[in-house]
């Protein structure tokens, strides 16, 4: 099979969950020990056995997907009967989501180096995502890299289909990250937030949704056993400060975080003013607009997951970001810098640098993949 090709497999079946039969769930191919725990497991669900098989690999909370013949991950261009999921991304251990597509592509570049990953001669990466025209992905070794565009209903797509695909893949024990930029709540911009609690604008600690015209709410948690380890590997050397703290998410960039410059407000900047100082004194030490989604989420699922943010600026000296363009771009670096020296320390300590993993596009029905692709292609 071609690295970043195409390769297509016998056979026109679907996911293996067809006609409400069950599969015994065995990955396809073992990139870490059966013993293997992620260190920050298992600080994210108290009841395992309703989001893990025994073996460790993803459970989904809706029975419905094991009784349908194909799961098509619609924004991701990808199919359980169009695609051989398990081939493609059964080596996954680490999803790290970030904004744009450029940032996340250049994200796979660097831990492409930070881990040694070889591409075979004559390949590239590839954005296996790119027939959706809605979300880029690149797999190196065990890490995929994806953008999640902006705000909590892009993430929460993104997610509900990136969490389906851990299932399919038998993915076991993975581990999501969110690296972006954020505003900062007396924090200089460049300073690198860990966040160790996610919460919206009222200060609550849970996602509130509409699902068939009822209100649910769900706990946005972080794993805070991760994120002390984030926050442990540091180094003081760096020129620039790394802090936990409480993270405020919000619907909107403008009004819902208190700006002043967006194209409607009724406050005063003494409203302002008074609001972001008394989120301040409650803990709120950055806003963005995705982690509590985010949070929510895997949470939900069972997968360990923490949000690393870098700021752009003191939200209590300002709204505008003035920082020029290059050294937003450095600062943007210093999440991912982070987020490497886990991944690599982590493959380190199992003996996994210079990965030669998957990450091609394993075709098992001709037919379905080119549904899938058409179906992703349409922009209705």
């Amino acid at each position: 099979m071609p690295q970043n090709g195409v390769a297509v497999l016998n056979g026109d079946s679907g996911s293996g969950y067809k006609n409400g039969t069950t599969n015994s769930h065995h990955p396809h191919r073992k990139l870490f020990d059966d013993d293997d725990v992620v260190p920050a497991q298992r600080d994210v669900e108290e009841d395992a056995a309703d989001v893990r098989y025994p073996d460790g690999s993803v459970r989904l909370r809706n029975p419905n997907i094991e009784l349908m013949d194909q799961d098509i991950l619609y924004h991701l261009a990808l199919g359980s009967g169009s695609h051989d999921l398990v081939e493609m991304f059964g080596d996954v251990k680490f999803v790290c989501m970030g904004g744009t597509p450029k940032r996340m592509e250049q994200f796979a570049y660097t831990i492409m180096a930070e881990i040694g990953h070889k591409l075979p001669c004559g390949t590239t990466l590839q954005d296996i995502s790119q027939f959706s025209y809605r979300y880029s992905m690149y797999k190196v070794g065990p890490v995929l890299s994806i953008s999640h565009g902006m705000g909590i209903p892009s993430v929460g797509i993104l997610l509900h289909e990136v969490i389906k695909l851990m299932y399919h893949a038998r993915v076991r024990d993975p581990v999501f990250f969110r690296i972006g930029t954020c505003g900062g709540i007396g924090l200089e911009g460049g300073t690198v937030v860990i966040s160790d609690e996610a919460v919206d604008g009222a200060l609550r600690n849970v996602l509130e949704l509409t699902v068939l015209g009822k209100n649910i709410q769900r706990p946005a948690k972080l794993d805070r056993r991760l994120a002390r380890e984030l926050r442990g590997l540091a180094d003081p050397e760096d020129p620039y400060d790394t802090v936990t703290g409480r993270t405020m998410c919000t619907y909107d960039f403008y009004e819902g975080q208190g700006r002043l410059d967006g194209a409607f407000c009724d406050f005063t900047e003494a409203d302002k003013m008074s609001y972001l100082e008394g989120l301040h004194r409650a803990g709120v030490v950055n806003i963005e607009m995705e982690s509590l989604a985010f949070a929510a989420l895997t949470h939900h699922a069972g997968i360990a997951a923490a949000v690393v943010c870098v700021t752009l600026l003191d939200r209590l000296k300002g709204d505008q970001v003035l920082a020029p363009k290059e050294v937003l771009d450095e600062w943007q670096q210093r999440p991912t810098k982070l987020v490497c020296r886990y991944i690599k320390r982590y493959l380190q300590m199992k003996g996994r640098l210079s990965l030669e993993g998957h990450g091609s596009i394993a075709v098992k029905s001709p037919r379905r993949f080119k549904l899938v692709q058409q179906e992703s292609e349409t922009y209705d």
